[in-house]
């Protein structure tokens, strides 16, 4: 499973860069700019802020994508087999 996110288009649409956005939830530019690339999966607190932030749910921002087991890679998503 991995953690992606829309971070940077809910930035855009605000019309605002990742300082500002840093300095307005109490984090570093350096940590929004590591959770936009993906490289950081944010805690709860932050991840809530963020949404807080932006007037919406953190289901909006963060999507949580479940890939195949390497384990059984014929598998698909929902089989039973």
């Amino acid at each position: 499973m991995r953690l992606e996110n829309s971070l940077k288009v809910w930035r855009a649409v605000k019309n605002i860069t990742q300082a500002v956005l840093a300095s307005e939830i109490g984090i570093s530019r350096q940590t929004i700019n590591a959770i936009e690339k993906g490289k950081l999966v944010p805690s709860v607190f932050i991840a809530l802020r963020l949404a807080a932030h932006f007037d919406t749910r953190v289901e909006e921002i963060f999507v949580l994508i479940h890939e195949l087991d390497d384990q059984f890679p014929h598998r698909v998503r929902g089989s039973q087999s």
